[in-house]
């Protein structure tokens, strides 16, 4: 019997599914993250986060997590079956959306849409990136360094023009206060050439991982090797400080940044989509 069981904190749901996730690091690093964000800083949205375990009898074959406003977001699954138990289970929620393994995540859209009315549309195709060694690319003028209170206004501009050139247009706005509390964790890079003209942010760790995102380079400066050498040394330092793992996701629409990527060493691990829930 397939059950899906709901948890009170994300300690309680690190403790029973943690070694699940852990176990699939790379397909699991945004769930992970999401739950060192949910763990080290107080939730402040007006809904609690749904944290949520479904078991094939005692074997745990799905888990999944929403923070409001934003998507669901589905684990791997093992059983086939959990992704319509999990989808029933949330027929009552306002779900703006799924974000998961491919076939499990049109899955789910297919059947939770279906009693509600509502319309599954894919909103972006991306890839899962694993890097463990940077291969290094030809340095352009300039160098890496970290992102201080004096850049907030050109990180929130560079950072909300990514999220309307590469993301959904039903994405959730910037809030600008994780802007500046990635900064103070010194978590955003800018590659700095006479000024600012690449950044990449760090953030979201993994037990042996970080993530990196957004990377965006303002169109008149783009093809001069900044987003590459910004990103090539973001990692570099990831790793040198004691991490294995560096991850990000690419948008599969966009050739360039998927090769870019390649190149500096990161390789592909799991192709993920993202459902919009329209009407």
């Amino acid at each position: 019997m397939i059950a899906v069981q709901r948890c009170g904190s994300v300690d309680e749901f690190l403790g029973v599914a943690g070694g699940f996730l852990e176990a699939r690091e790379a397909e699991h690093n945004l769930l992970l993250g999401i739950c060192t964000v949910l763990r080290d800083r107080p939730w402040s949205g007006d809904e609690p986060p749904d944290l949520l375990v479904v078991r094939s009898g005692e074997r745990i074959v799905l888990v999944a997590i929403r923070t409001p406003p934003h998507n669901l977001v589905l684990s791997e699954v093992d059983d086939a079956d959990a992704v319509a138990v999990l989808a029933d289970a949330l027929a009552e929620l306002d779900l703006p959306g799924v974000t998961g393994p491919k076939d499990h995540a049109a899955a789910f859209a297919e059947r939770w849409c279906r009693p509600t009315g509502r319309r599954p549309e894919l909103a972006i195709a991306e890839r899962i990136f694993r890097l463990s060694v940077v291969r290094r690319p030809p340095v352009p003028s300039g160098r890496l360094r970290q992102a201080g209170p004096d850049d907030r206004t050109v990180v929130i501009d560079w950072v909300e023009s990514f999220v309307r050139e590469a993301l959904p247009s039903d994405n959730p706005p910037l809030d600008h206060r994780l802007v500046d509390l990635r900064i103070a964790l010194g978590g955003i890079y800018l590659w700095d050439d006479d000024g600012p003209v690449s950044l990449a942010s760090a953030h979201s760790r993994t037990p042996h991982g970080i993530r990196i995102g957004p990377v965006y380079t303002p169109p008149g400066l783009r093809g001069r090797g900044y987003a590459s050498a910004c990103v090539a040394g973001v990692s570099q330092a990831q790793l040198d400080a004691g991490l294995r793992f560096v991850f990000l996701f690419t948008d599969l629409a966009n050739p360039t940044s998927n090769h870019i990527y390649q190149e500096i060493g990161f390789e592909p691990v799991r192709d993920v989509d993202a459902w919009r829930f329209a009407g």
